[in-house]
């Protein structure tokens, strides 16, 4: 192995691992807080470039090209669809009629045509888009995550990017993605790199297994069953707070013991470099105490007018909420809109993007997007947007499910989109043939774009996570997306 390659420790797990575990026991913490409280120890990163922000919002579930950035207005109709193409601000760019705020501001943003994988898999498809990685793990298994699966992107964040501001360097938020028969999606986790690289996952939504969509304004069914989510469900802030049975004085006497058996644990396992302790100690109770973090996350709390600007609903308050983190210094907030795999439109497909999935997605991302060019930060803040897989090229029909058409599950060839992070603005990567089935020029896959995931964070591309027996996996898989920056 060539000596350049920088060496991302992975702790071994033993008494160390149980005491911090025991020590958050002692904090009064719950499990759901457990991930956000564990420190970072590992060797990370600090080249010369000025580690930069990634936001990588996933639409669970599969956008359909045709219907939104690779529309093809000469196909026949059973291709095209239902939707018109309008103008951007980019003389020659089209897109669907129904996102008009993000064609006003396509000089800030450029799509990628023809990212390609080999399944129609739901859970295979998030597998690979979630990680970068076009072949499955061995013993991938659908039905839920594995100690065996390759790392999220935003778990390899969490490894390897230097924390700033005593926060986490990756988080997922509004929820878990959690398929309508409540198994976990695989994908998300960090796998073979250990649950103590998990990202933080910020939970403010409940999970409801019918309610698609941006509740409570446009929550939805996907088979227009009556009454059969909850269009009440409520997004909430999670509670960092201290319990309500732990007062600052029990507290104190914690900290205390906590004390004592730190120095224990100094006498009897020096050699395994306990500052790792100290600082997760000091995470967690910074996280307890600290009103700031409280009010990044209390994005209800913003200004009226903020509010109306992203959507007074779970998509625009996701967004807000990652505008904040990345602003506050977490390096990498993984945005999911939608959970239970929102964007899968076999059926009702029309409807629903026109008025239930487009227009809060188009005001929250342009919201998104005007903000943080306006506050300096968009030429350090990535911007990914995709899905699992695009959609069919033809309009399909399952009567027995849905009264009207829609499209199925595509691997073969999504549009990307991406935005500030240095990439450039109104520009087009490759091309989808002439019904929007496979590549027909530059074909790009999921590698690539974790790559210029990883590069927009600042990581070199000799960069390497290594794992219990110490062998490096190396980070890069492929180049970044050529022409983006």
């Amino acid at each position: 192995m060539s000596a350049s390659v920088p060496k991302f420790a992975h702790p071994q797990i033993g008494r160390r691992a149980a005491l911090q575990a025991g020590g958050i026991g002692l904090l009064g913490l719950g499990m759901n807080h457990l991930q956000a409280l564990q420190a970072a120890d590992v060797t990370t990163y600090r080249g010369n470039k000025t580690a930069k922000s990634v936001i990588y919002i996933f639409l669970s579930g599969g956008l359909g090209q045709h219907d939104s950035f690779d529309m093809k207005p000469e196909a026949p109709d059973n291709i095209r669809g239902e939707f018109q193409p309008i103008a951007t601000k980019t003389p020659g760019l089209e897109i669907c009629e129904h996102l008009p705020k993000l064609a006003q501001r396509s000089h800030l943003w450029s799509i990628c045509r023809s990212l390609t994988h080999p399944t129609n898999d739901h859970s295979a498809g998030h597998m690979i888009m979630l990680t970068g990685k076009s072949m499955l793990p061995p013993g991938f298994d659908p039905n839920g995550p594995k100690r065996t699966d390759w790392p999220s992107i935003a778990s390899v964040a969490r490894a390897v990017t230097k924390p700033r501001n005593n926060l986490p360097p990756a988080a997922i938020l509004p929820e878990r993605l959690i398929h309508t028969t409540r198994r976990v999606i695989p994908g998300q986790f960090a796998g073979q790199l250990g649950s103590h690289r998990d990202p933080w996952v910020i939970d403010a939504a409940g999970y409801d297994s019918a309610c698609y969509g941006a509740y409570p304004e446009f929550a939805f069914d996907h088979q227009e069953r009556p009454k059969v989510f909850n269009a009440d469900r409520k997004f909430q802030i999670p509670d960092l707070t201290l319990p309500a049975e732990l007062s600052f004085d029990r507290f104190g006497k914690r900290m205390d013991l906590l004390q004592s058996i730190e120095h224990q644990r100094q006498d009897l396992d020096r050699a395994a470099g306990t500052e790792s302790f100290d600082r997760s100690r000091q995470g967690a109770i910074s996280l307890l105490t600290d009103p700031k973090v409280k009010q990044i996350l209390d994005v209800k709390n913003e200004r009226p007018e903020t509010l109306d600007r992203y959507g007074r609903n779970s998509f625009g308050w996701s967004l807000l909420m990652a505008r904040n983190l990345v602003e506050a210094g977490v390096n990498l907030v993984q945005v999911n809109l939608g959970n239970n795999e929102t964007w899968d439109t076999h059926g009702e497909a029309f409807p629903h993007l026109k008025d239930k999935l487009f227009p809060p997605t188009d005001k929250c991302l342009s919201a998104l997007l005007d903000d943080l060019h306006d506050r300096g930060m968009l030429d350090d803040t990535l911007i990914v947007m995709a899905g699992e897989f695009g959609r069919t090229p033809k309009v399909t029909h399952l009567p027995q499910h849905y009264k009207l058409p829609g499209r199925d599950h595509w691997g073969a060839v999504q549009t990307v989109f991406f935005a500030g992070g240095g990439t450039q603005g109104g520009h087009v990567i490759g091309a989808s043939d002439k019904i929007g089935a496979y590549p027909a020029a530059d074909p790009q896959k999921p590698e690539n774009m974790a790559a210029t995931i990883y590069t927009a964070l600042g990581l070199p591309d000799t960069a390497a996570w290594y794992d219990d027996l110490n062998r490096p996996t190396h980070i890069f898989d492929a180049n970044p997306i050529a022409g983006l920056f």
